[in-house]
């Protein structure tokens, strides 16, 4: 067992009979699952009864180098007897066994990730006894194989492989098409062979000692919490690794008891969709683990359902209407007292109804925004909480293109639209190439017989999946669903070769790098790459953004360079521009040239001549953004780069550049050598270029004002241009620069006749800066505003450079140096402090002092929530994170109103 404090603490809760010692109030010390079974114990529900060992034992376990504390046996076994007086049987006993499923249960859902094992209880004699009992020997074996299996599998490690192939052996010796179709003597014969090949693998037999495989199974849960898979969905869903998992220990009821018993998953409400109706599966005479398994082709649980997917299989409504009736009855009772849809999972033991789980389920964004405008609508929820129950990162999964409506399209093959949306990528089998490749910038699709945990990064990595089997509620359905990516499951007339690395269907045949689409809302898997559409944003998505605008504090704008950027921004909410960065604007074809020639000039006067071609250029660019943000604040970036990233590098190129530059080759790669620079990052950029060549940040000054004028006049809204100095350390830089853009204001005003609005600020970007913030803002010619650079601030603050950083950073969050990667979420610690005390030391010197990031992490919901918190006026993103910024910031005021500066459970 393993050494303990000695200290007696409570580490075991039971449930079931009518009564629970817990409740959903324990959710952080049961799990999840334990928390609600013992809720639905507690509401009189039929749940077998059971026990749940505490997340505190998870936590002891890795405390005390895997091993269990001592005084966690005698609470287990008085547990476990208390479960048999429930049931009327006892643990053991050849006669009368009580057999037990060992179930994971984590604080946060992690569906597939941890092991489950059912039947234990189970060896040579008690099966004997269970087939007496039940009399029937055919269900007894069929459930000791099973046991065997996954007993085998989770916890001594035999692969499962090993047993697929003894089964599909005897299946095929038999003629045999379903297991449903094995009787006793072939289940008796395929254990003898299961057990065999446990001896062949370990060199040890099955253990006969059930408390042994108690023992064996619990340990094994808690050690699943530390495999690659649970690792990988842990880091992918920001669940932190010290809240450990529950184990949760339950009276078998059997699903495989002949045709009046069944096992199912149901979910309260559509969780592709959100619409308010029963959406789930069940199969007849079968355990819970083959329905998500893709084994049996499972069976709706509606009329409508089944009429609406052309099944000729009967619905559960048909089969049995009378327990149909009973679990929609629970089914409304759950959603009432968790006011969420429901992931349900049932068995129907001889008719006979019992509830194994219930949780919040994992749906799509569009569903979770219908059912959350849904539930506001039916008063069931407020506004706000409607707001607090989308994840803002998930609306990415609305934000990007589905098929385009009438687009050509070829269909290869149809299989179950289990998760909404389209993909277009090279055909993948495994999930190491899906990594691999995605890393190289490509697209994806996964395409696999049946994915399984171990498929997470893989999974992660693509843009789409594709399987030939499982359900609606199989592995990659669900888990494709919660990672919002688009996925069809269940394309039986696929035919997948993974040694051949081919996909063969309909006489074709498509390898490895081979483009399809996939159609997550029709279950189509397309030919080639279709034409795609994009989304509109409307209906429910935009009642709930109405709602979080209504909420919010915090500003949102977008980083845009482009039009089309700021016209995708504004359709998307962007209320201004808080970063356009214009050296972008300086690698068009047209514009390179007189770039590279200031660049090269010999004086002043050259350098002028060349600016003055690059003017009318720059002038249209800003006016083109100062006319779509009609109204909205513009902040320009002054150039920032270093000058060598705008000069030819290789021989070809050189000699190109120099012939249309009418100067000697020789003189070109003098020029680039002498502005090469060890570490460019820190070198000369920034306000040190405007430093040194004023004219630089003049021209750009008179285009910024001169495509105000046009703007304003063009549309009649005011136009007040925010011009922003980079890489300010000291103020007297900024005061250099900004007295050129000052100076060059006057020159505009006198020309035009017309008087200039505008404000000179800083992007905050160095640590100094951020140190000596009241210096830099102080008085009337002080930075008027400051925008925090993330990204530079994040590289000079932990001298890491985001360039180089892979290898660090792989190697730093693997040893957990680094919880997440400081360049998607801000370092709250580092750089957030630096952040907080430069807001805070500029608000002193100018307490108007307007501040916001434009960094990526505007678009980060965490950093959001911290800049919420600091009291920042604005975030500015990419435009495709805008929507996303919009609802984190809602979300950040929601939880301050509610004194609960986390939004997460």
């Amino acid at each position: 067992m393993g050494s303990g404090s000695g200290t007696e603490q409570k580490w075991v809760y039971s449930f079931g009979g009518g009564a629970a010692e817990g409740d959903a109030g324990l959710r952080n010390l049961l799990g999840g699952k334990g928390a609600n079974l013992a809720e639905m114990a507690g509401l009189g529900l039929p749940v077998p009864p059971g026990f749940t060992i505490t997340t505190e034992v998870c936590t002891a376990y890795y405390e005390n180098g895997r091993k269990l504390p001592d005084d966690l046996n005698h609470q287990v076994i008085a547990a476990l007897e208390n479960v048999g007086q429930v049931v009327g049987a006892k643990f053991g006993d050849i006669e009368n066994p009580l057999l037990v499923s060992v179930r994971s249960g984590a604080r946060a859902s992690m569906p597939g990730m941890m092991d489950t094992i059912l039947n234990l209880g189970l060896n040579d004699e008690t099966v004997a006894g269970l087939a007496r009992r039940a009399g029937d020997e055919r269900f007894a074996y069929d459930s000791y194989r099973r046991f065997i299996q996954m007993y085998s599998d989770v916890v001594l490690g035999v692969d499962h492989g090993v047993f697929e192939d003894i089964l599909d052996g005897h299946k095929n010796f038999a003629g045999a098409m379903s297991d449903t179709e094995l009787g006793a003597d072939d289940w008796k014969e395929i254990c003898d062979a299961y057990q065999e090949a446990v001896e062949s693998e370990l060199g040890s037999p099955f253990p006969q000692d059930i408390t042994a495989q108690l023992w064996g199974a619990i340990g094994a849960v808690f050690g699943s919490w530390e495999t690659a898979r649970a690792k990988t969905y842990r880091r992918l869903h920001d669940i932190p690794d010290w809240w450990g998992t529950a184990v949760n220990v339950q009276a078998m009821v059997f699903g495989n008891l002949g045709e009046t018993s069944a096992t199912g998953v149901a979910f309260t409400r559509n969780p592709s969709t959100g619409a308010k109706e029963i959406y789930g599966e069940f199969l007849v005479n079968a355990q819970g683990e083959d329905v998500v398994a893709g084994i049996r082709t499972p069976q709706p649980l509606t009329e409508a359902a089944r009429a609406e997917a052309g099944e000729t299989a009967p619905s559960l409504e048909a089969l049995m209407p009378d327990t149909f009736a009973e679990l929609v009855a629970v089914f409304d009772r759950l959603e009432e007292r968790y006011r969420d849809m429901q992931d349900i999972e049932f068995t129907i033991q001889d008719g006979k109804l019992w509830m194994l789980q219930t949780r919040s389920g994992k749906r799509t964004t569009n569903a979770a925004l219908k059912i959350a405008v849904d539930m506001a609508a039916e008063e069931v929820i407020t506004r706000d909480e409607a707001v607090m129950r989308v994840d803002p990162a998930g609306l990415d999964q609305l934000l990007h293109p589905t098929l385009a409506p009438g687009a050509v399209k070829q269909v290869m093959a149809t299989g179950l639209p289990a998760s909404p949306g389209a993909a277009i990528g090279q055909i993948v089998f495994s999930s190491d190439d899906a990594e691999q490749l995605r890393n190289q910038g490509k697209s994806v699709v996964l395409v696999r017989i049946e994915t399984s945990p171990e498929d997470i990064h893989g999974m992660n990595a693509a843009a789409g999946i594709l399987t030939t089997r499982g359900g609606m509620t199989s592995h990659a359905a669900v888990v494709a669903r919660g990672m919002g990516r688009p996925c069809v499951s269940g394309a039986g007339s696929l035919r997948i070769d993974y040694a051949a690395e081919t996909m063969t269907t309909g006489g074709e045949t498509f390898r490895k790098g081979d483009v399809i689409t996939i159609d997550g809302a029709t279950g189509e898997v397309l030919k080639g790459a279709v034409e795609m559409h994009q989304p509109e944003l409307s209906g429910d998505f935009g009642t709930l953004m109405g709602w979080a605008d209504a909420a919010r504090r915090l500003g949102v704008r977008t980083n845009a360079d482009t039009p089309r950027d700021a016209e995708q921004a504004r359709q998307f909410g962007a209320e201004g521009i808080g970063l356009c960065r214009t050296e972008h604007m300086f690698f068009d074809e047209d514009r390179i040239l007189a770039m590279r020639e200031m660049i090269c000039a010999e004086d002043e006067a050259g350098r002028r001549a060349a600016l003055a071609q690059i003017l009318p250029f720059q002038r249209q660019d800003f006016h083109d953004l100062f006319r779509i943000m009609a109204g909205l604040p513009v902040t320009i970036r002054l150039l920032d780069p270093p000058l060598h990233e705008f000069l030819p590098q290789g021989d070809e190129e050189i000699a190109a550049v120099a012939a249309a530059l009418d100067i000697s080759v020789n003189r070109l790669r003098e020029r680039v050598s002498e502005l090469h620079e060890f570490n460019p990052m820190l070198g000369f950029r920034g306000c040190r270029l405007a430093v040194s060549y004023p004219e630089i940040a003049e021209m750009q000054a008179r285009a910024i004002f001169e495509a105000a004028n046009l703007a304003a006049k063009e549309t009649g809204a005011p136009v007040m241009p925010e011009i922003m100095v980079p890489l300010v350390a000291y103020r007297r830089e900024f005061d250099v620069v900004a007295n050129v853009i000052r100076q060059t204001a006057v020159a505009v005003e006198a020309e035009s006749g017309t008087a200039l609005t505008f404000e000179i600020g800083t992007m905050v970007e160095l640590p100094r800066a951020a140190l000596r913030a009241e210096e830099i803002a102080a008085g009337d010619e002080g930075a008027a505003f400051f925008s925090f650079g993330t990204n530079d601030l994040t590289q000079t603050c932990l001298g890491l450079s985001r360039d180089d950083a892979a290898p660090i950073l792989n190697s730093y969050l693997a040893q957990q140096i680094f919880e997440v990667d400081p360049f998607v979420s801000l370092d709250r610690d580092g750089v957030g402090e630096l952040v907080r005390i430069g807001f805070e030391r500029g608000r002193t010197a100018k307490p108007g002092l307007k501040v916001g990031i434009c960094g990526e992490h505007g678009g980060d919901p965490a950093s959001v929530t911290f800049c919420h918190d600091v009291g920042l006026d604005y975030v500015s993103c990419s435009p495709y994170r805008v929507p996303v910024a919009r609802l984190a910031a809602a979300q950040a005021a929601i939880a301050a109103k509610l004194g609960d500066g986390d939004t997460k459970d």
